[in-house]
């Protein structure tokens, strides 16, 4: 017996699954919120302070900051990037 999914990668699974293009956003969603809230805590930026330097409320800094949530606006994400001091950079590749 000879198991056809020996040297798979990953990623062909989910393309094969169809969910590869939905976990690839959701992952990145992940990490955007990840790198944000590393951001936030580095340089001791509380999410009241987030959300007042975002010109937003707090409930939607959180839906930003929560990495389940993947469904967040790129204007959202510009203004979190322009909060920390970074710049958001999104490319198609």
């Amino acid at each position: 017996m000879i198991n056809s999914h020996i040297g798979s990668s990953f990623d062909d699974l989910l393309k094969i699954e169809g969910i590869h293009e939905e976990a690839h956003a959701h992952a990145i969603k992940r990490v955007l919120a990840w790198q944000i809230a590393e951001a936030m805590k580095r340089d001791q930026i509380s999410k009241s302070e987030m959300a007042r330097r975002m010109n937003t409320s707090r409930a939607q800094l959180d839906r930003l900051l929560d990495p389940d949530n993947d469904k967040v606006q790129l204007d959202t994400l510009q203004r979190a990037a322009v909060a920390i001091g970074r710049t958001l950079r999104v490319e198609l590749a």
